[in-house]
């Protein structure tokens, strides 16, 4: 198991592409850790903003009545994909993770894949 900082890291370090990262409570919209970004990526307010993201996506599948889990919800803008990946270890529901990366060198399937797996060693 690894603690945030450490998990943020890899993100940035094994990621192809990344430009931040961060780990994000949607109950309250606070960033429990942060790596990366720029003047152009404010990362505290990424995570704010996801949240609402997040929270829209959750009311809208229990209006529709769907009984899934949101594995994670992908943002494409023209120069930048955004990942959230929900969590779902034990003890970490109510947490997502957060990553940019820079679309012209991201590989978004092996992100993707790696967001998983840092996911699944991360401990809260």
């Amino acid at each position: 198991m690894v603690n945030v900082e450490t998990a943020l890291k890899e993100a940035t370090t094994t990621i192809d592409g990344a430009i931040g990262a961060a780990l994000v409570d949607y109950g309250s919209g606070m960033a429990l850790g942060t790596i990366g970004g720029s003047k152009e990526l404010d990362l505290s307010v990424a995570a704010a903003g996801n949240t609402d993201v997040v929270r829209a996506k959750v009311r809208a599948m229990e209006m529709l009545g769907l009984n899934d889990e949101i594995e994670d919800i992908l943002i494409t803008l023209g120069n930048q994909y955004h990942l959230i990946r929900l969590m779902k270890a034990r003890g970490s529901s109510g947490f997502f993770l957060y990553l940019a990366l820079d679309r012209g060198r991201a590989n978004l399937a092996m992100a993707r894949h790696q967001l998983k797996k840092i996911e699944a060693e991360l401990e809260i």
